[in-house]
C-alpha cells in the first residue's frame, strides 16, 4: 500500500540555523530531516521556532484526521 505524504520545509529563524524537511505521512509517521548533515532526527531535538512549526502542524493533522473521521461516519 503506498502512503501518501507532505512535505514540509522549515529554516530555523535564530542562530545556529537548521534548514529541515518535515515529511507528515497519511497513517500518523513523521520524519525530521535535516538537510545540511542529511540526518534523521527526533521531535525532542527541535527548539524554538522549529519546534513551534512542528507542533502547529502536527495539530493541523490531528484535526484535519478528525474531521476526515466524523464526515466517513456521519
Amino acid at each position: 500500500m503506498k502512503s501518501t505524504c507532505e512535505n514540509f520545509r522549515y529554516v530555523e529563524k535564530n542562530w545556529p540555523r537548521r534548514d529541515l524537511t518535515f515529511k507528515f505521512y497519511a497513517n500518523g509517521e513523521l520524519t525530521i530531516i535535516d538537510n545540511s548533515s542529511e540526518e534523521v532526527i527526533s521531535p525532542n531535538d527541535l527548539r524554538g521556532d522549529s519546534l513551534d512549526f512542528y507542533i502547529r502542524r502536527r495539530i493541523a493533522f490531528i484535526k484535519t484526521t478528525l474531521l476526515v473521521s466524523q464526515l466517513k461516519y456521519a
